[in-house]
């Protein structure tokens, strides 16, 4: 994982600094907000004079699936005391979540100490995250504007999500957003990402709702059967 944490933060440095964000505020953000993909878009979208409105909806909408993330692993990490949860809600990363998810299904003593191996594998990310960050600025002045390094955040997001799409409602999400994202892509301000967002939501939440039924119908087919005996 920090093989692909590393030269996405390299490339969001030298694509703030490109983008006439002061340095300092470059690193300020990396280690404030810590999200790969929020910090991309918003440097894009501050670079092209997008109100900060429409800037702060759009990075709230590409971070929602951080509330899927922390419905999923809060029954697991319910015990802890506050502050732990506060550590592990700063942690929270596409690449954390998919080391904690391998880390759920775990009984006895590993499930008791699973929340070290969480932070562990954030500490990790984020200081990796950090030390590129403040390489990609030191460098960016030295590399061509002219460079498509923006090409790579696409491809980070495709090595990161793909492996982890196991069920219907994820793989539907990822299909609804992904049409939508190049439908809409025209759309001024970046205003597309927000509609493949909230698109790729409701389809998820759809399909689940949809199958949450379907379970139901089916267990109750069984019941009504005994009745009529």
């Amino acid at each position: 994982m920090l093989l692909g944490v590393v030269p996405f933060g390299l490339i969001y440095g030298v694509l703030a600094v490109n983008a006439g964000m002061p340095a300092g505020l470059a690193c300020a953000m990396s280690a404030i907000v810590f999200g790969g993909a929020s910090q991309m878009i918003l440097t894009q979208l501050w670079s092209a004079g997008t109100p900060a409105l429409i800037i702060a909806f759009t990075v709230a909408m590409v971070n929602l699936r951080h509330a899927l993330y922390s419905a999923t692993i809060a029954p697991s990490l319910a015990p802890l005391p506050r502050r732990w949860k506060a550590l592990v809600a700063y942690l929270l990363t596409d690449e954390a979540f998919a080391a904690m998810t391998r880390r759920l299904g775990d009984t006895g003593p590993r499930a008791r100490y699973r929340h070290w191996f969480y932070f562990g594998a954030g500490i990790a990310l984020w200081s990796s995250w950090q030390l590129s960050t403040l390489a990609g600025v030191l460098v960016g002045a030295q590399v061509p504007r002219d460079w498509p390094l923006d090409f790579f955040l696409p491809l980070t997001f495709i090595a990161i999500i793909v492996p982890n799409l196991k069920h219907r409602a994820q793989v539907a999400a990822a299909l609804v957003a992904t049409a939508l994202a190049v439908a809409c892509y025209t759309m001024p301000h970046k205003l597309g990402i927000m509609v493949a967002a909230l698109g790729g939501i409701a389809a998820g939440m759809l399909l689940l709702e949809r199958n949450r039924r379907g379970g139901q119908h089916a267990a109750a087919a069984p019941d009504s059967k005994e009745h009529v005996a």
